[in-house]
């Protein structure tokens, strides 16, 4: 009908039906517009350099940052937590699209980035502050990750030692260790080699993609 009128001559009355269409239709796609869910997720898995890469693979994850938790220090220092001294763990912070990746395939990638057997650290770094560790931010995090321990533990047939624990004040780290594996590619690498790390996850978890 309006291509009609258009092509009839009353272009006018063409151009106010069309802007009376563009009148009624704009606030309802507008009220279908909706806000992006954002969604928090905090892992520690030993060195946070090495556990910001297998998250920002991740389709849904908008973003990982390199912090402290768990301690009682504030605003600690890289210093005062490599050095066991604040209480802190080094972790990442991941927040996420929940309607594209969900907390327990947040929580697949987090298992096989860890060694969930070891107690005194992960890998080279040894210490309480490189210990694995989840923190869950609400009731349905902690449930979520007490049924995947559950499920890691009977896998690997031993004593999963990685703890669960509420959130706690987060402090972001130096500028410098954020997203340190894409400024600083060859130090990164030599790093991860030299210490070790997907040796070991190697032989805990077998054939994985890394």
């Amino acid at each position: 009908m309006i291509k009609r009128l258009i092509l009839g001559g009353t272009f006018v009355a063409a151009a106010l039906i069309i802007a009376l269409v563009l009148f009624r239709t704009e606030p309802a796609a507008a009220q279908k517009a909706e806000p992006r869910v954002v969604a928090k997720a905090t892992f520690a898995g030993g060195c946070f350099w090495c556990m910001e890469p297998p998250f920002d693979k991740m389709d849904g994850v908008l973003s990982t940052t390199s912090g402290y938790t768990g301690g009682r220090e504030r605003n600690p220092t890289y210093e005062s937590v490599s050095r066991g001294s604040s209480g802190h763990y080094e972790a990442v912070q991941v927040l996420y699209d929940p309607s594209k990746v969900s907390y327990e395939q947040l929580l697949a990638t987090y298992w096989r980035n860890v060694d969930p057997l070891d107690a005194g650290g992960q890998f080279c770094d040894r210490g309480a502050q490189y210990r694995a560790a989840i923190f869950f931010h609400d009731d349905e995090q902690k449930r979520l990750a007490e049924t995947s321990r559950e499920r890691v533990q009977k896998q690997l047939g031993q004593n999963i030692v990685t703890e669960i624990l509420p959130a706690q004040p987060w402090y972001a780290a130096e500028e410098y260790h954020q997203d340190y594996y894409k400024k600083n590619p060859i130090r990164y690498k030599f790093y991860r080699t030299g210490c070790g790390r997907d040796g070991r996850l190697d032989d805990v978890w077998g054939s994985r993609s890394k």
